[in-house]
């Protein structure tokens, strides 16, 4: 009975030790690139808008843009590529190489890409 509490409290500890690496990625690196994409850490296609400035520090998409395109928010600890602006809301948002990224509520499950070339201003963000 001893060796299968061993067993476990290992294997715990490694689960603990594994989530806490991948938590320093997280923060180092906030999203991830699958196929030159960027995706959140839920495998969600990440999105920039024409309308958006580079490195204006504003994000154009408010109100009923907003309900249909969510802000990607931002940690606490942002390196570049990545930036942090503060949207109209007060919310910081995530922005890569000075454009602020979003996700689109059609998008359903990992790997869709539904809002790509949306009314031709909306596009996958590429590495």
């Amino acid at each position: 009975m001893h060796l299968i509490s061993q067993r476990r409290s290992s294997a715990i500890l490694s689960t603990f030790a594994a989530l806490l690496l991948c938590g320093a990625a997280t923060a180092a690196e906030p999203l991830m690139k699958h196929d030159g994409m960027l995706v959140n850490s839920a495998g969600m296609t990440v999105y920039t808008f024409d309308a958006d400035p580079a490195e204006s520090g504003k994000s154009m998409c408010n109100g009923g843009c907003a309900d249909n395109w969510p802000a990607v928010a931002a940690p606490a600890d942002v390196a570049p590529p990545y930036s942090a602006i503060t949207r109209d809301d007060g919310a910081k948002q995530l922005a890569y190489k000075g454009k602020p990224l979003y996700t689109f509520k059609k998008d359903v499950k990992a790997g869709d890409r539904l809002g790509d070339g949306f009314k031709n201003v909306w596009h996958v963000a590429k590495d």
